[in-house]
């Protein structure tokens, strides 16, 4: 039987806590907190999260049908609705946002060396928004139309892994290309957005900043053709080319080149036109890349599906910031354990699971795996590891070492302690001295009747036994196995 923790504490145990410690004393998240502190926050929300909760009472229910397994899970506080309304209300969003952050680092560690559909080295982002709807009446803060609130989740996707390297969230108005004045670039990383990125100034940032950039051209632009590449008509392909922008405005903040390329989709029968400042790829790899786009999509169904954004358990900003941020943290945990554990499950399996066993005593080894354990190994690493055997206990107590030179030809062996043994120690081999000359054997002699042999009135020569005068006055016995006695004059 397993003597583990439960299934939820084995999840949390991916994260990194002590991250989480130093970030609520920088924002001084428990300040003036004596019960429900910002851990328990955090345990009940990604609960909430993991087991589809819809609201602070069925939150409530839940857990407290399980009183007895709350400390287990480590929730230490009291969960009640109001503790959990005043600790959304109140909590630092940016707890959170930077402790997912944390998250996202170790998650894209892990997924670095994940295949990309383009073979590529540098890194690719995908760059776009969704937008959560809200009541106007209930999110006041939030405004997107006359009748309708909304906020705006803005993502930058890691394509290896779909784990997201920027989030941004912000009101239902701001516009989709103002995102890129708060992005950091990344030198050397390819950034694909659609048509509603297309800003030449901000554009030419990036291309400052030694980025590359795959994007679609809008209708009407305006440019001139410098150069054009001979392509293979066959594989959709209609032209690639360098311009430049010949508009007054666009070709003062873009005066560099660009290769357009034109691109006929066989599926569709549509024409695309692609604008990218990479002038080294392949033609078909900068398609493929804009393809590859539609990940963030539908990242942007799985976590509107599978997570808990839709609705929210308050109505203040910070209480929906902590709430969109810890179901980011639970979605990037979800994958770290499934890049660790090395399980071939998707991560919708793998959160279908995790919510119907969150009070489970079961590894969640063989829980995602249905990896048999061993049933002599211990499950929980901080398990007290007892000796169980008398050999393996006197492995440690002794040590045998081979004496050469011993007169008479025999075969001579030395049973020195390697440390000397306590009486618990004695206790648990069964009483088996440490002065005992062959120790797998089945004869038992006790240290006093040991010593009357080896002392002085037995003494063994050093010459004849390989040893010193220091060792027979310690009293370390001397044993033949051909003759099977101790070795002496």
């Amino acid at each position: 039987m397993h003597g583990g923790k439960l299934v939820f504490a084995q999840v949390m145990e991916f994260a990194p806590w002590h991250t989480f410690r130093r970030l609520v004393g920088k924002y001084r998240g428990d300040f003036n907190v004596r019960t429900f502190r910002c851990l328990d926050q955090f345990l009940c929300m990604a609960f909430a999260q993991l087991t589809y909760r819809e609201s602070l009472r069925d939150i409530e229910a839940c857990l407290g049908a399980q009183p007895t397994k709350l400390y287990h899970l480590g929730i230490r506080g009291n969960v009640t609705r109001s503790n959990l309304a005043d600790a959304n209300e109140g909590r630092d969003w940016r707890i959170h946002c930077e402790f997912a952050q944390a998250l996202i680092r170790m998650a894209r560690r892990l997924y670095a060396d994940e295949s990309l559909a383009v073979d590529l080295a540098n890194t690719v982002y995908a760059l776009d928004s969704t937008t959560i709807d809200l009541c106007l009446s209930l999110f006041p803060w939030a405004p997107f139309r006359q009748t309708k609130a909304a906020v705006k989740l803005h993502t930058l996707l890691d394509l290896r892994g779909a784990i997201p390297a920027f989030i941004f969230i912000s009101d239902g108005k701001l516009h989709d290309v103002h995102v890129l004045d708060v992005l950091l670039p990344e030198p050397g990383a390819f950034y694909v957005m659609d048509r509603g990125y297309l800003d030449f100034q901000r554009l030419h940032v990036l291309h400052r900043a030694g980025s590359f950039f795959v994007t679609r051209a809008k209708s009407n632009l305006r440019c001139k053709r410098i150069y054009s590449s001979p392509v293979d008509r066959t594989t959709g392909l209609i032209c690639d080319q360098q311009v430049v922008l010949t508009a007054f405005d666009s070709r003062r903040v873009y005066p560099e080149r660009l290769r357009r390329i034109r691109f006929k989709d066989p599926d569709s029968r549509k024409t695309l036109v692609f604008l990218t400042n990479n002038f080294d790829i392949p033609t078909l790899s900068v398609c493929a890349l804009y393809k590859n786009r539609w990940q963030v999509e539908l990242f942007f169904k799985w976590v509107k599906q599978h997570l808990r954004i839709q609705r929210f358990f308050g109505t203040s900003e910070n209480a929906v910031k902590s709430q969109i941020w810890i179901a980011v943290a639970v979605y990037v945990l979800v994958a770290i354990i499934k890049k660790r554990l090395k399980v071939d499950l998707s991560l919708h399996a793998i959160l279908q699971i995790l919510s119907v066993m969150p009070f489970e005593n079961v590894p969640l080894i063989q829980l995602l795996t249905d990896t048999p354990l061993h049933p002599e190994t211990p499950d929980d690493r901080n398990q007290l590891f007892l000796l169980s055997n008398v050999s393996d206990t006197t492995d440690i107590l002794y040590k045998k070492v081979y004496v050469e030179g011993a007169d008479r030809g025999g075969v001579a062996w030395r049973i020195r302690p390697a440390r000397a043994p306590s009486r618990r120690e004695n206790a648990r081999v069964g009483g088996v001295s440490w002065k005992e000359g062959e120790y797998g054997d089945n004869r038992r002699r006790n240290a006093a009747a040991d010593r009357r042999e080896v002392h002085a009135g037995r003494g063994l020569p050093a010459a004849a036994s390989g040893g010193s005068k220091d060792d027979h006055q310690r009293g370390i016995g001397y044993y033949d196995s051909r003759f099977d006695e101790h070795r002496g004059p």
